[in-house]
């Protein structure tokens, strides 16, 4: 039990660590246009870390992370000398990463550190390799996918500034898109929504995968809105217009990454309370406080600030703008509620990175500094192997005088 309950503690202090050291994706880019002050925003990002708790209830991502070590082969109390040793590992590289301003992925260094931690435990036919490889192919994917969003959002608005129909197509389309996506994907029979609510329409409304849909799907109809009267705007009032916007996407983007983000610990948890007691533990049933606690965790993390990563991804890989920052943290939203509906856990950093960097490549390729973007690539692929290492090493010394 004592061993168990130092997990559960251990799991939440990562978790309140992914929230400072990736409280920078969120904030980032209001910061950097002067939408709000450092203080006003990580209390911004914080309080929408922890709406995610409200929207994101089937636990996909969760569960991916729970089953990247096998059952089977580590249990109970090697997996929770696997799982000990993991956060360990993951918590010495987050800190580290996070004290020279690299913005390295806290995701892919909790599943790199349990993935080899396991491996030190059984050899490698101990994990999983479907979800270890979808995260490690979502290193570049992520941020490919932002950064290919993002391109075409700035593009979208760049044209919007321009008298013509155009635009004002562009905005049509996208409001029927956004209609016909909706009619199509909300769940609708009675029997499956999940709400307290009586009235129908609010059921519809605030189950948890409709209420995410119609949230970002709102972001879009209200950018096509704005975008039909943007040409009548001149560049100051304009940039006033967009600076509210930014207030509207970063809590978006905040929404993405507590509910991609603190899942990771969620799954984490579970797995060590089935380890302990499998019958009384299941993926399929999430214990209530498990959710809570890793919500409130990443949230009061995210409150702490992290104002080094900040640095470096508001300011030194481009010049962001306040319409720029509207398109990258949109972009990164998309990404990240999208990659959650198909239980992939993705890093937000690397998926607010492509969309800077998406949004900086609009501009000329040159303004994006690829020097920098270079040094960060370096730092997402060795993310994975070095936590892995010194997770192997933790469990071995781990192993030798308490195993």
């Amino acid at each position: 039990m004592t061993l168990l309950v130092t997990i559960i503690a251990l799991a939440l202090i990562f978790d309140y660590i992914n929230g400072f050291h990736d409280a920078a994706n969120s904030i980032a880019t209001v910061v950097s246009t002067k939408v709000l002050t450092p203080g006003q925003a990580v209390v911004w990002a914080a309080l929408f870390n922890f709406v995610a708790f409200f929207i994101f209830k089937d636990h996909g991502v969760a569960n991916t992370i729970a089953k990247t070590v096998k059952t089977e082969v580590v249990n109970g109390h090697g997996m929770l000398l696997v799982i000990f040793s993991g956060l360990l590992s993951a918590i010495f590289w987050n800190l580290f990463t996070w004290w020279y301003g690299i913005p390295s992925s806290s995701s892919h260094a909790l599943i790199g550190s349990f993935a080899g931690a396991a491996i030190a435990f059984g050899g490698f036919s101990s994990i999983n390799g479907e979800p270890i490889l979808k995260t490690v192919s979502f290193i570049l994917l992520a941020p490919v996918i932002g950064m290919i969003v993002a391109f075409i959002i700035s593009l979208w608005f760049i044209h919007s500034f321009k008298k013509g129909w155009r635009p004002k197509i562009i905005a049509l389309i996208v409001f029927a898109l956004v209609a016909y996506f909706l009619s199509e994907n909300l769940e609708r029979n009675p029997e499956n929504l999940k709400t307290h609510f009586e009235s129908p329409f609010l059921r519809i409304l605030f189950h948890s995968s409709n209420f995410k849909w119609i949230l970002l799907s709102s972001i879009l109809v209200i950018m096509a809105g704005f975008t039909v009267f943007l040409s009548s705007l001149n560049a100051n009032k304009a940039n006033l217009w967009f600076k509210k916007l930014q207030l509207v996407s970063s809590a978006a983007f905040s929404i993405g990454h507590g509910g991609n983000d603190a899942q990771k610990v969620m799954g984490i948890i579970m797995a060590a309370l089935i380890a302990y007691n499998p019958a009384v533990y299941s993926l399929d049933n999430m214990v209530w406080w498990v959710p809570l606690a890793c919500y409130a965790a990443i949230a009061l993390g995210t409150m702490s600030g992290g104002w080094k990563i900040v640095k470096t991804m508001g300011t030194k890989i481009t010049k962001v703008t306040p319409f720029e920052g509207v398109a990258a943290e949109t972009a990164g939203a998309i990404t990240l509620f999208v990659t959650e509906a198909l239980k992939i856990p993705v890093s937000t950093t690397h998926t607010i990175t492509g969309s800077i960097i998406g949004v900086g490549a609009t501009k000329r390729l040159s303004a994006v500094r690829w020097g920098v973007t270079v040094n960060l690539l370096w730092a997402w692929i060795l993310t994975i192997p070095i936590s892995g290492i010194l997770a192997a090493i933790f469990y071995l010394i781990l192993n030798y005088f308490v195993g």
